[in-house]
């Protein structure tokens, strides 16, 4: 076990924390499609009073006429451009639908239409946006210099871009690694949670494999450069990434697939009723009030807001207890999963090392207490993640720890310090340890055959006994795992950088049989697109920058917010915001209540629509009428929607995966 007393501060990594890409931040405003919903929205609201409060046209009818012009004009065009590649564009339509019950003396209707559609559109560009900014700060793991050695033994500052394959650089205890390499030299303790996600630093020797952008102990390496920087894990991260973003199959709402065609035929239809009356002699002024009634009542507006409540409500509902769903169309593609990949470290696990076991000798005299209290006073000036995880400990237990004296740590060994004029160590058994056949052996190898760390404690040279340290599963990991089973009807799949044996292990407790372990960002990816190409909808829960690309590559993929990486919660398209992992189920049941609703609006929507249109058609309907049973409809399916803002929603989609 090793410590880092006092690490260099390391000026390019900023406020970022250990681990994780220095937070780049694009303004909302400086995106032109967020200044011009500003804008739009603010001649809105000031158009709105004014109109309510019976002030003259001139004073409110100029301001909602910028409105249209500042929201819409975007959309418009973009609309325009597909219409000339024969595409019927949704923006277009809405712009359309806007412009129609402006003609109709509808403005305030259409304006408000016309906000909706430029803030939905701004939304999705600061998500985009936001992505971009993640992917890149990855980057900046990796650091921009790195110290070369030179044949003759010196030294030189060089630019990580500047190194080649077969140099030879140093890695000072507390920085990290400039390039993917090999150690020649040295032994320390990295932390390569970025790449692997293990918990814990892995000890590295001659001949181990390190890669750039993880973080050294406190021992010094001397490392061969492997791969160029452009080559490296860290690098192809971010490809992985950014190809997995932009390959992944255009989402659409299931209604805009069908809007499409129904749209098409809408316009054809309305112009067949306002050119076959007239070819047979009919009045202008009739023809055009039928086809303008018949617009109306068959405007798809209709079937679009029919399907947007349910999912609104349940995006509302899910905010309320901790999930952020960011996109109604991500609500609808969670209801469809029927596969799901968890990772371990952070998401069925709590993230952090914990002491599991305390086991004294017999012969050593000491009870658990005294054995915790010796071994977390030796511990106490390290800054290692099992130090921490033994001094926690004892903290819990209440136990009062002594003052220490002359404390040293080794790299790859441990600590020793003098506590109560007992000199004790605390590290690696193997190292540590010098007889084979002692008992602390048989001790230590039960520890770790059950998924633990086994750390020996000696006293005065003599084995005293060991410490068992996990990674410790969340409380409600178990259940979420046999909820999942019953909504999707297969076991999900554990996707693990760590070792096989502690992947087991842990599998095993939480109800999953099918384990993948020692995993790079890569091989993730990989299984992901094994799966999706097998036919399967793969949800993947991850938090950590090596669960990237596999969150951008899923049909869905979720991030758990507390101690998720940024670009993990940037990629996924959902955030665990409150870290607890029985939300992931709820959600998903909550999007299959969302979609059921989804189908009753679309059936009261069409009655409606199918209503109103036979009596246009066969008879006369009135404007205001087709207005007043188009808004009608409108209102009912609302509500109808609006249904899933209770709490009785969230419980019986709680309840819905243990029924």
């Amino acid at each position: 076990m090793t410590s880092t007393l006092t690490p260099p501060s390391v000026d390019w990594a900023g406020p970022a924390r250990a681990g994780t890409a220095p937070r780049r931040r694009t303004r909302i405003l400086a995106l032109p499609e967020a200044r011009w919903a500003a804008a739009a929205t603010a001649l809105f609201l000031l158009a709105l009073p004014l109109q309510l409060t019976g002030a003259p046209a001139w004073t409110w009818g100029p301001l909602y006429a910028l409105a249209y012009v500042t929201g819409g004009w975007e959309p418009g065009w973009e609309g325009l451009k597909a219409l000339k590649d024969k595409t019927l564009d949704v923006d277009l339509l809405m712009i359309v639908a806007a412009l129609g019950a402006a003609s109709i003396g509808q403005v305030m209707d259409g304006a408000l239409l016309i906000v909706i559609f430029a803030t939905s559109g701004a939304l999705e560009a600061l998500a985009t946006a936001r992505t971009a900014d993640s992917v890149r700060g990855l980057l900046d793991l990796a650091p921009s210099t790195a110290t070369r050695l030179t044949p003759d033994g010196g030294e030189q500052t060089v630019p990580v871009e500047e190194l080649t394959v077969g140099d030879t650089i140093l890695v000072r205890p507390g920085e990290r690694v400039g390039a993917d390499g090999r150690v020649l030299d040295g032994a320390s303790e990295v932390d390569q949670a970025t790449i692997t996600g293990e918990p814990l630093p892995a000890p590295k020797e001659v001949g181990d494999e390190v890669f750039a952008g993880t973080l050294n102990g406190t021992g010094a390496l001397r490392v061969r450069v492997e791969r160029d920087a452009s080559d490296s894990v860290i690098a192809r991260i971010v490809r992985m990434v950014e190809e997995a973003s932009e390959t992944k199959a255009p989402t659409q709402l299931f209604i805009e697939k069908v809007e499409q065609r129904y749209s098409l035929g809408m316009v054809a239809a309305t112009l067949a009723v306002f050119l076959v009356p007239l070819a047979f002699g009919a009045e202008l002024d009739d023809s055009l009030l039928r086809a303008m009634t018949f617009m109306i009542v068959a405007s798809p507006c209709a079937v679009v807001l029919a399907t947007m409540p349910p999912l609104l409500s349940a995006i509302a509902n899910a905010g309320r207890h901790g999930v952020l769903v960011k996109s109604a169309v991500v609500m609808e593609r969670l209801g469809q999963v029927d596969t799901v990949a968890l990772d371990k470290t952070g998401t069925l696990t709590e993230g952090t090392p914990r002491v599991t076991d305390v086991r004294p000798l017999p012969e050593s005299g000491l009870d658990e207490s005294e054995l915790l209290m010796l071994a977390a006073a030796a511990e106490h000036p390290s800054e290692h993640p099992l130090a921490r995880a033994v001094v926690d400990a004892a903290r819990e237990r209440g136990l009062d720890l002594p003052a220490t004296e002359d404390f040293t740590s080794a790299p790859g060994v441990g600590v020793q310090a003098v506590v109560d004029g007992r000199t004790v160590a605390v590290g690696a058994p193997s190292r540590l340890l010098d007889d084979a056949e002692s008992p602390v052996v048989a001790m230590a190898e039960e520890l770790e055959e059950s998924g633990r760390t086994a750390v020996l404690v000696v006293v005065d040279g003599a084995p005293a006994g060991v410490l068992g340290i996990a990674d410790r599963l969340r409380p409600d990991a178990a259940a979420t795992v046999a909820s999942l089973t019953a909504l999707t009807g297969t076991a999900p799949t554990l996707l693990t950088g760590d070792n096989a044996r502690a992947a087991a292990h842990l599998a095993a407790e939480a109800g999953i049989d099918d384990v993948r372990a020692g995993l790079l960002p890569q091989d993730k990816l990989s299984a992901v697109k094994d799966m999706e190409s097998a036919g399967r909808k793969v949800m993947v829960v991850g938090d950590g920058v090596n669960d990237a690309p596999a969150l951008a590559a899923a049909h869905t993929g979720i991030a758990m917010g507390r101690a998720g990486s940024d670009l993990a919660l940037e990629t996924a398209d959902a955030v665990i915001v409150r870290d607890e992992l029985a939300a992931v189920p709820t959600t998903v049941a909550l999007s299959r209540r969302a979609r059921e609703l989804v189908v009753q609006n679309l059936v009261i929507a069409g009655v409606f629509i199918a209503g109103l249109v036979i009596w246009d058609l066969a008879g006369t309907l009135p404007l205001p009428l087709g207005v007043a049973g188009h808004e009608g409809s409108t209102v009912i399916v609302g509500l109808n929607g609006l249904r899933l803002l209770r709490e009785s929603a969230w419980q019986r989609a709680a309840g819905a995966g243990t029924s």
